[in-house]
């Protein structure tokens, strides 16, 4: 990992030997005091400084300010950061493949070597996001589901199996082996990697912003886009300002009857009201001893949802035991505690006056015993509900104006009813009805004890005579086949099937939205009545359109809630008053009475929970099923596009780029494309759901001979930009103001204006050569890290965002692609307070005066209530305006290529 064409000024004072011999860079040989207040995250930054320092790339004065961390941390201080690596899941992972293939194609076109397009960093890709539940309550779900997936996506398998034998350093572990996360957490974290001799912390970056997951094993990720990591393959550092550390004490004992489920959706509400966005989060304190390291993993998976770049928990004693039991080698464990117990990066939480010793930006405490059983929604993952709340939470949103919470609907339609006829019997569905219950997802079907839990909730509950109504589309999705093995050992397996909880598949579902269909007359029955149906599922996200387009409340609740709630129908229910149903005497059977304990959790993990399983599980994960295994590719330096697919297909980004970056333009006279709320989310900008029949981009599959039940998502056509890019504000739910709120895909042409399609309108202007830019509220681009939500808008000529606030990754996509990211400068300022309608033209001017980082423009508004507003430019570091300056961070990394391979060329014919 260390820099080969520069000195290392540190190599001599530095450079450290363990007593095996071992080599690796101590950072208490800095001998500074100001080392030891760091926040163990942050020397995770340091050390990566020291190692990679060349007094080039990364130099003597970027480690003085990580080493002076308490101060320059307030200062918005920009450092470079080399991960250890790359990691990938399939939706992300096959654009970034694309994108590589075809840098290939043009470092050729423009005379250089394409053997310099090759990933630098080990890079990892799990294809776990393809597989989609069409068939549930089935015993053969799994099978079926793998087939149909192998099915539709043969020809991504293919590309993505090229791009294993055209790159090096690039593995893959083929579909049905389970999530992306888990698979990083049980198998694939190094957490020390030995490069060339010398040890160092595991460290990435990932394509999914649930890489964060990782840090509940002490491995410091984080999710960018696909555009950002590709730089990273590529070797170049990552730009980031070095982040403030939020200290979280954990005090107190776990109360019985929660889970870490309703621990982590407590942490995510109280995280996201005190704004930790673009902020490390540093878990620490006497509680920690009560949370396993798959607790410690589920907390540190929402990092996202409660808007930190990180939630990192350090390596302590917890840590090796669960290296030991997921199968990891004596000898590397060993080898782990050993490095990072010398390079003081392990914590020992029974050192007195822990927090004394680290500065923190700030500290919060959170008393484990306060924790209640909750869920979140129904539209936003970080608006937790307890559940002894949830019934009359819903129940009044019902009449709420149109908002997170509420769903506009008037008096009389609150009582209405839909009846239906399903497998010959009749049913009923209300407001709140259940028709979709999902133990999917990564942030808990990694966790053995609320999935144990759920399976000893559904053993009670059948063994009380209890059922879930069949027309409930259930399914069963674990991160990895380990739960299966634990599922089974334990007995418990049987009595979720019962339940209609069968497996379904080993990867992301309905958490991403591929929740499958629902039966049609369920369907049918909410749409003719209008009805605001549920969806609960173990995940993560629970956004608007996501987990299926029938389900307008969505819940995120643990496994067991899952299941209790598919037994119940409604979450306008109490558990407390009302029996889930009655058992084989006539006894009304309530939630508590077969609710588990968190002993008998505890006990049937540690009898069921072994190392074996991960050996077993893990040694052949990379061979793949007999269809994977089937499909042909050769090993070719350059990819052979084919322009009949609608798959892969040559994206335009660098087909027409110079050798040499065009001049910066102003942006004169746009229009608005789109003005947007608050909490617009990468789902809305880019939706990885079905394809609507009605929609642009079912216009072009079909008109390139494509029936509509082969469309298959959004997601898994990402390899093709001509589907993307018509794909882009696709979301049946997004709410435009341009509209006068009207929900959908639509908008505005304001010249004409007509009321077209997103893409419609964008290619009008395109055509008339007119730029467009999008106004937008607080949050913007908050979710997945999707790269192609920056890159759609890019392709549809959105020159510059305007909003109140940035999630963190997708203001950086925005910087990837060449957009331009602005903020409001006035914070009591949007566009509703400046009277801007969207039917204005905005002028931006980006050339009388050198771009800088924090500076504040004036946009010149025409026909609008005001002349002009004020707009901080969010390039934030001067690497940022470098990457805007070439049109984006791809084409910035490929002209160096370019001029090292050309610079090569000239030296060897010397």
């Amino acid at each position: 990992m260390s820099a080969a064409a520069h000195t290392n000024p540190f190599h001599e004072q530095l450079y450290s030997k363990l007593p095996n011999g071992q080599a690796y860079y101590n950072i208490q040989k800095l001998n500074d005091d100001r080392i030891k207040q760091l926040p163990y995250s942050i020397k995770v930054l340091l050390e990566s400084a020291v190692r990679n320092a060349d007094d080039f790339a990364i130099t003597k004065a970027d480690v003085e300010k990580i080493v002076d961390w308490v101060k320059t941390s307030k200062q918005q201080v920009e450092i470079p950061f080399k991960p250890a690596r790359v990691l990938m899941q399939d939706f992300t992972g096959v654009p970034a493949v694309v994108d590589l293939a075809a840098m290939r194609d043009a470092m050729a076109r423009l005379g250089g070597d394409p053997n310099k397009i090759n990933p630098l960093v080990p890079a990892d890709l799990v294809v776990d996001h393809s597989v989609q539940v069409d068939y549930a309550r089935d015993p053969d779900a799994l099978s079926k589901n793998l087939a149909k997936e192998m099915e539709r996506n043969s020809e991504r398998f293919q590309f993505l199996k090229w791009g294993s034998k055209s790159f090096s350093n690039f593995l893959i572990v083929p579909p049905g082996s389970g999530i992306v996360h888990q698979v990083n957490l049980e198998y694939l974290a190094r957490v020390v990697f030995e490069d060339n001799g010398v040890l160092y912390p595991d460290s990435l970056v990932g394509t999914d912003s649930h890489t964060t997951m990782i840090n509940g094993l002490g491995v410091a990720g984080w999710g960018v886009g696909g555009i950002e990591a590709e730089a990273v393959m590529l070797g170049q550092a990552i730009s980031m300002v070095l982040p403030e550390v939020i200290g979280y004490r954990l005090v107190g004992t776990f109360p019985q009857h929660c889970t870490a489920t309703d621990l982590v959706l407590t942490i995510t509400e109280k995280l996201r009201a005190r704004g930790v966005v673009d902020k490390f989060v540093e878990f620490f304190g006497p509680g920690l001893s009560e949370l396993s390291l798959a607790d410690r993993a589920t907390i540190a998976n929402m990092a996202p949802e409660y808007g930190a770049t990180v939630g990192f928990f350090p390596v302590d004693k917890r840590t090796i035991e669960y290296l030991r039991n997921t199968n990891r080698s004596e000898e590397k464990v060993q080898q782990i505690e050993a490095y990072l117990r010398a390079n003081d990066l392990f914590i020992d939480h029974d050192t007195k006056n822990l927090a004394a010793e680290k500065t923190y930006t700030d500290v919060l405490e959170l008393d484990l015993s306060t924790i209640v059983p909750s869920v979140a929604g129904p539209k936003r993952p970080h608006d937790r509900v307890a559940v002894s709340s949830l019934a009359s939470d819903f129940s009044t949103g019902l009449t709420k104006p149109v908002s997170f919470k509420g769903y506009g609907l008037q008096a009389e339609d609150v009582a209405k009813s839909a009846a239906f006829t399903f497998a010959g019997k009749d049913y009923k569905l209300t407001h709140g009805s259940v028709v979709l219950a999902a133990i999917t997802s990564c942030t808990n079907t990694s966790n053995p004890s609320v999935m144990l839990g759920a399976g000893l909730l559904a053993k009670n509950a059948v063994d009380r005579g209890l059922v879930t109504a069949p027309f409930i589309k259930t399914s069963l999705a674990p991160g990895s086949g380990v739960v299966t093995k634990y599922l089974e050992m334990s007995g418990l397996q049987p009595y979720l099937d019962k339940l209609g909880f069968s497996l379904v598949g080993y990867g992301c579902t309905s958490c991403i939205g591929n929740s499958g269909e629902i039966p049609v007359e369920v369907s049918t029955a909410i749409e003719q009545n209008e009805l605001v149906a549920a969806a609960v599922l173990s995940g993560n996200r629970n956004f608007e359109g996501r987990v299926h387009p029938s389900t307008r409340a969505n819940y995120l609740a643990s496994p067991p809630l899952v299941v209790a709630y598919a037994i119940a129908g409604n979450v306008n229910f109490d558990f407390d008053k009302q029996p889930l149903g009655k058992d084989a005497q006539g006894k009304d059977v309530f939630l508590k009475e077969i609710w588990p304990t968190t002993h008998q959790i505890q006990e049937i993990v540690a009898k069921n929970v072994t190392s074996a399983m991960f050996k077993e599980v893990y040694a052949t994960i990379q061979e793949g099923a007999a269809d994977w295994n089937a499909l042909q590719v050769s090993k070719s330096l350059l990819y052979e596009w084919n322009e009949k697919s609608t798959y892969i297909h040559h994206p335009p980004f660098f087909q027409t780029m110079t050798e040499e970056p065009k001049p910066i333009t102003n942006i004169d006279s746009a229009y608005v494309l789109l003005n947007l709320g608050d909490s617009i989310t990468t789902d809305h900008i880019s939706p990885a759901g079905d394809i609507a029949k009605t929609s642009p981009a079912a216009r072009f599959l079909t008109g390139r001979g494509i029936a509509p039940k082969d469309f298959n998502t959004y997601g898994a056509r990402r390899g093709n930009d001509l589907v993307m890019s018509r794909g882009t504000f696709a979301n049946a739910r997004l709410v435009n103001k341009l509209l006068g709120g009207k929900v959908g895909p639509n908008t505005v042409h304001v010249p004409s204006g007509d009321v077209v399609s997103v893409y419609d309108a964008a290619e009008r202007y395109q055509q008339a050569q007119q730029p467009v830019i999008i106004l937008a509220g607080k949050d913007y681009g908050s979710g997945s890290s999707r790269d192609w939500a920056a890159k759609g808008p890019m392709l549809q000529g959105v020159r510059a965002i305007i909003c109140k606030s940035f999630e963190r990754i997708h203001r950086s996509n925005l910087v990837g692609m060449g957009i331009v990211p602005l903020c409001f400068a006035n914070a009591s300022e949007d566009a509703d307070s400046l009277g801007l309608t969207g039917r204005e033209q905005f002028s931006i001017d980006l050339t009388s005066q050198p771009l800088a980082v924090g500076a504040v423009l004036t946009v010149k508004v025409t026909g609008g209530k005001v002349d002009s507003f004020q707009a901080k430019l969010r390039l934030d570091t001067e690497v940022e305006i470098a990457y805007y300056k070439h049109s984006g961070i791809l084409p910035f990394v490929l002209r160096k290529l370019l001029r090292d391979s050309k610079a090569q060329q000239a030296s060897s014919k010397q």
